[in-house]
């Protein structure tokens, strides 16, 4: 078998699928990407998503000549209400994305349910949700569809990479012919990706992350490394020369290694998650209802703060390792908005939230240590919103 083949028979083992329903891809986002055109998303249509997402999310959507039309979120979990999206849809509303933000998933039955009623289509983004669980079941469940990210800090990782997993099988077709137009990853890429790897698992750990991660972010924007994000992501919304790229053996092969992990791991995340949970509940601060936490796989645990740029630097004297995930309602975008069609006035939860968030990792082997830096910055944290 070749590592595409085994990668994929591990993948489908964990989503309770079959490997033909899964393909692989450089980056999670054109996973994405293959998923719209494969169901036919087109110059005029619209296609609902969050107002707290990564940039690549409407740039798939935009390289599409569809129009991205964003919902506000719930201010408990971070995720888009079925209530709120009832009021986006269009006569040209062909698609909706249920996002599980930071590993919760939410409504999905819901909104999958209005939408079948309404012959809408919809995509699950589980960038953040593999390995977790909605109800019983794999979160991607539930959609025609759903792509899911092996970056950096994902449930696991491949450096950068992605995948999707298809439920509708009319859109099998479409998918393997987007398949065909994907480029082999350069020498140079693979090269980069492999060094990055090794640096991240021998050179990253407390002392070193904070230099190491501003010297990766500084270099992946101006492209120099291969990065999250291309300088071209976030300053366009114009498709870059290189971006339908296929996954490579070097990611398949690190994939299924990982995936050996990802249950012990996943486990973690939770028990960490719920230590978490609990002591900022008790702080009056934000944390999760008690029905949400059984479908929350705690990928990321979200904080807000009262001046975020101070806090860092709490951290990193401290040697504390936190996230910026979501400092922009189309992250990491912080200006020209209307580029990706977004007014902020019409968001005000998920800018407000924007604006003072941060996150706690959860795959710490000592939790009680970032407990303890909470509760002696704790004043610093915003109460409950």
């Amino acid at each position: 078998m070749s590592t595409s083949e085994i990668y994929k028979a591990e993948i489908a083992k964990y989503l309770n699928a079959s490997p033909h329903q899964i393909f692989l891809f450089w980056k999670g986002r054109i996973g994405l990407y293959a998923i719209l055109k494969s169901m036919g998303i087109q110059q005029g249509d619209e296609v609902i998503l969050p107002a707290f997402t990564c940039v690549v999310v409407p740039n798939a959507i935009i390289y599409l000549g569809a129009k991205p039309v964003y919902v506000d979120i719930d201010e408990n979990t971070l995720n888009t209400r079925l209530d709120l999206i009832k009021e986006k849809i269009s006569h040209a509303t062909k698609c909706i994305i249920i996002q599980n933000t930071f590993g919760l998933s939410s409504e999905v039955e819901e909104i999958v349910s209005y939408a079948k009623e309404k012959r809408i289509q919809t995509i699950e983004d589980c960038t953040h949700g593999f390995g977790g669980t909605y109800n019983g079941k794999p979160n991607g469940s539930y959609c025609d569809a759903a792509f899911y990210s092996t970056q950096w800090n994902k449930p696991y990782s491949t450096g950068i990479g992605g995948f999707a997993l298809i439920h509708n099988e009319k859109l099998l077709k479409g998918m393997m012919e987007v398949e065909n137009e994907l480029s082999p990853p350069s020498k140079k890429q693979k090269w980069m990706l492999g060094s990055l790897i090794k640096i991240k698992k021998y050179m990253l750990h407390d002392s070193t992350y904070w230099p190491m991660l501003r010297i990766y972010r500084r270099l992946s924007k101006s492209g120099r490394v291969v990065g999250s994000s291309t300088g071209l992501e976030i300053t366009s919304a114009k498709m870059p020369n290189d971006y339908l790229t296929a996954s490579s053996s070097i990611q398949e092969r690190v994939g299924t290694k990982a995936l050996k992990q990802i249950q012990s791991l996943v486990e973690s995340r939770r028990i960490n998650g719920f230590t978490y949970n609990q002591y900022l509940k008790k702080e009056n601060k934000f944390h999760y209802i008690e029905k949400d936490v059984s479908n929350h796989s705690f990928l990321k645990y979200p904080i807000f703060v009262k001046n975020r740029e101070e806090f860092m630097l709490k951290a990193e004297k401290s040697k504390i390792r936190l996230g910026d995930w979501f400092v922009s309602p189309i992250h990491p975008v912080l200006e020209n908005f209307e580029k990706w069609h977004l007014n902020l006035d019409d968001y005000p939860v998920a800018y407000r939230l924007s604006q003072s968030i941060l996150n706690l990792h959860t795959e710490e082997e000592h939790p009680n240590k970032l407990v303890a830096f909470l509760e002696n910055n704790i004043d610093d944290l915003i109460d409950v919103v």
